[in-house]
């Protein structure tokens, strides 16, 4: 039975739940959800996640709803991304635990802010802010990658493909891979895996699909 992925192209919380399941080669399809006219506000969506959030995933009657808990169900139906030992798993959930607190909730908030409001709504104090904490997460992120091609253990996990959620993207937040460079080989090594796909790839929704044009896209 496919599974159906509830999400949108921008959303780099439902690109790690899509990623995880492209990588894993699972049977899945995406299902757009058109979040910026409160397409995750309505009814029925609202029946299948009460939070009004993407990602959900469907399959059968299971309805899971958040990245974590979707990348834990890929762990648990294919035996992929998830550690080899109960210490090295703790260690996994470590990192996702962090980057959905100290990375890509930032990371999302400050994209938005800088990018998806009208330029004269952009709150530039609240923008520095993020962009300094954000800092101090790349340089937690750049340490350990100094260390080790992966975040945890000698192959991907799940760690690693949490904390890329939103670094793939091209809309400017404040995060360079030519700042960091060590992060920046971690995100050409995930990027070579096979069936690997850009968020805007794998997912339906782009930003140009509302007439906002960034750069060179």
């Amino acid at each position: 039975m496919a599974i159906r992925l509830y999400c949108f192209g921008e959303s780099g919380n439902a690109y790690k739940a899509a990623l995880t399941l492209q990588l894993a080669g699972m049977d899945w399809q995406p299902v757009y959800v058109d979040f910026f006219n409160g397409g995750a506000k309505t009814d029925e969506f609202l029946a299948l996640n009460p939070m009004g959030e993407v990602p959900v995933m469907e399959c059968g009657d299971l309805v899971l709803a958040q990245s974590g808990i979707i990348q834990r169900y890929v762990i648990e139906q294919t035996g992929r991304f998830g550690g080899n030992s109960p210490e090295d798993d703790r260690e996994i959930w470590r990192w996702v635990l962090w980057d959905n607190h100290k990375l890509s909730s930032l990371n999302g908030i400050c994209r938005f802010l800088n990018n998806f409001l009208p330029e004269e709504k952009r709150p530039r104090e609240v923008i520095g802010w993020l962009q300094g904490r954000l800092t101090n997460s790349y340089s937690v992120l750049e340490n350990r990658l100094q260390q080790s091609d992966w975040l945890v253990g000698d192959q991907l996990t799940v760690a690693d493909i949490s904390c890329c959620g939103y670094l793939y993207y091209p809309e400017p937040f404040g995060f360079d891979p030519k700042d960091w460079p060590a992060v920046g080989r971690w995100l050409n090594r995930l990027a070579s895996q096979p069936h690997w796909k850009h968020p805007y790839d794998l997912m339906p929704g782009h930003p140009s699909d509302r007439g906002i044009i960034i750069g060179d896209q």
